[in-house]
């Protein structure tokens, strides 16, 4: 018995360990092939380098206009004194609520830098029932955020886990989203992250996304 004992402690234990410590580590992508078709599994794709802003406040005008400087990245354009949107951050502090569809339409067009100089706001709203996987992931490989309204509030939305499917006879490739990645730009720390789970959270509280791109003139 005490040499079962033994052999439980230094073969069993260990071998327990190894499962636990696996069961830790992060979904790797896989790529598995199945006749003339390549599936590449949990992939990740993120937008690096976005600002750390924080909204003054966590309330959802206040997130929102954050969001907006988040996706921009340019202090001329957005969203501060002397910007070419200046206008928009005072219009959505002035409004007790502000939807993402609103406020693309506000964006939208032709603005003046603070020296004159013209540029062009692209903005695009896209209603949830014509969200495309393909175009989210191309966009965030392209390293373009996104804002996102989930839940009458309106988040960065950042990156994806996704898995794709490749036909190297044709170039055609199929992606399928599992999560997206999101920032609240009301919070910092734990609570500024946060995830949409296709499988577990209910799309139709998604309200719509919005793409934004500044053309100089």
């Amino acid at each position: 018995m005490p040499r079962l004992r033994v052999l439980f402690i230094f073969l069993f234990i260990p071998l327990l360990l190894c499962i636990v410590l696996l069961s830790c580590l992060p979904l790797q992508a896989q790529e598995v092939s199945n006749g003339n078709r390549i599936y590449l599994t949990n992939q990740q794709v993120i937008v690096r380098n976005l600002p750390p802003l924080v909204a003054s406040s966590t309330d959802g005008s206040a997130a929102l206009a954050t969001g907006l400087e988040i996706v921009l990245h340019d202090k001329t354009v957005c969203c501060g004194k002397d910007s070419a949107l200046e206008d928009t951050a005072l219009w959505i502090s002035l409004a007790n609520s502000v939807s993402l569809k609103a406020l693309t339409a506000k964006v939208l067009g032709r603005h003046l830098l603070s020296d004159g100089r013209p540029i062009v706001v692209t903005a695009d709203f896209v209603p949830p029932d014509s969200i495309n996987a393909g175009f989210l992931v191309n966009s965030l490989t392209d390293q373009h955020a996104m804002l996102l309204q989930w839940n009458s509030r309106v988040y960065v939305l950042y990156g994806a886990i996704f898995d794709e499917t490749r036909d190297p006879g044709d170039g055609s490739r199929v992606d399928s989203i599992h999560k997206l990645l999101l920032l609240d730009p009301g919070f910092s720390g734990p609570h500024r992250t946060t995830e949409f789970n296709r499988d577990t959270d209910d799309w139709s509280k998604v309200e719509g996304l919005s793409i934004l791109k500044v053309v100089p003139q």
